[in-house]
């Protein structure tokens, strides 16, 4: 079994970046490859489409709102691995308005080699935060240049 994991640090509270990402159904809203998230199953599973077309399916494993994670499985993708199981978690840090954002995953390669499969989903979770930084910095430079009304309205949609 292989496992990697990606971190970064957002200049954002955890509870701003919990809000963002932390509903099963709301990749497409900071993930550009996903453009497409349906739910089903109580909410339980998620069906996405990547930015070609290729199905992603999902069922959410396990989810806690106070400590800001939820881990997942894929039931089927277009990727060479097996096994699959992921964890996004957002951890405070020493500074009030920084988050560390983890994303991590173990599997089992099938026809790559562990290296191979390591580097993918790795590339994988290190564009997705980067992504998320990008996503918070927009919606936090939009708040100020609409001002004090605009950041209030900006922090109550995250």
């Amino acid at each position: 079994m292989a496992t990697t994991t990606a971190s970064i640090d957002i200049a954002a509270s955890p509870d701003r970046v919990w809000q963002l990402i932390g509903g099963f159904d709301s990749l497409p809203d900071w993930l550009p490859y996903i453009p497409t998230s349906e739910l089903s199953e109580g909410g339980r599973l998620r069906r996405l489409e990547n930015e070609e077309g290729e199905v992603i399916v999902e069922r959410l494993e396990t989810f806690d709102n106070d400590a800001r994670t939820y881990s997942y499985s894929i039931l089927r993708a277009p990727f060479p691995v097996t096994g699959y199981r992921s964890t996004l978690t957002v951890h405070e840090t020493p500074r009030e308005d920084t988050a560390r954002v983890e994303w991590s995953g173990s599997f089992t390669p099938d026809g790559i080699s562990d290296h191979d499969a390591v580097a993918l989903f790795h590339g994988i979770y290190t564009q997705g935060l980067t992504a998320l930084s990008e996503t918070l910095s927009a919606s936090a430079g939009s708040a100020r240049r609409q001002g004090d009304s605009g950041r209030r309205s900006v922090a109550a949609a995250l």
